[in-house]
């Protein structure tokens, strides 16, 4: 074995295609981040519902399945911190994680069971504007990469029983008055 090949990751294909499993270990080999390696197991899931193979729930739910497979299938993801999902959603994912592939058939009856539900939930989910609103909403969750250390400090200084917004605004005000002083001091 040369070591070239030591170094090249294997993942299972056993929930997933082939194909998207190829991709995932190519992203993972190139050393791309674990969340672009599964975006690849996600994006299956997306043209599946697409395709009228099942439905979803939502676009979130879509997503959920996409990031359960690639746990499944050993894509070094990890679990949630605490507070950011449920406590359920992150014990199924530290299952899942330590699940990797499944040995055993699964339950036909199961298997068939779920395969009726999620075909009776509709396609419509992971339309462009669906995928869009659910992108826009998470961006929303995540702290702006553009907001300054002072402009945080603005943001907690703010007392706790006020809301987002103007916890918000108070940073973008710090961070304006910050970078105004800065200004004047070098012209």
């Amino acid at each position: 074995m040369t070591n070239d090949e030591s170094k090249h990751t294997h993942l299972s294909d056993a929930a997933a295609e082939h194909d998207v499993v190829e991709r995932a270990e190519k992203d993972l080999d190139q050393g791309k981040s674990a969340s672009t390696a599964a975006g690849e197991f996600v994006r299956e899931e997306i043209e599946h519902v697409r395709e009228g193979k099942h439905g979803a729930r939502s676009a979130k739910q879509a997503i959920a399945i996409g990031l359960s497979k690639a746990r499944r299938a050993g894509v070094p993801l990890g679990t949630p911190k605490r507070g950011r999902t449920s406590e359920a959603t992150r014990k199924q994912a530290e299952r899942e994680t330590e699940a990797g592939p499944k040995r055993t058939k699964p339950s036909a009856k199961r298997s068939r069971a779920m395969k009726k539900a999620l075909k009776r939930e509709p396609t419509s989910t992971v339309s462009r504007t669906a995928l869009s609103k659910q992108a826009k909403s998470a961006a929303k969750r995540r702290r702006a990469t553009g907001t300054t250390v002072t402009g945080r400090k603005a943001a907690k200084r703010t007392t706790r029983t006020t809301t987002r917004k103007t916890r918000t605004s108070a940073a973008k005000r710090r961070t304006r008055t910050t970078a105004t002083q800065r200004r004047a001091k070098e012209g």
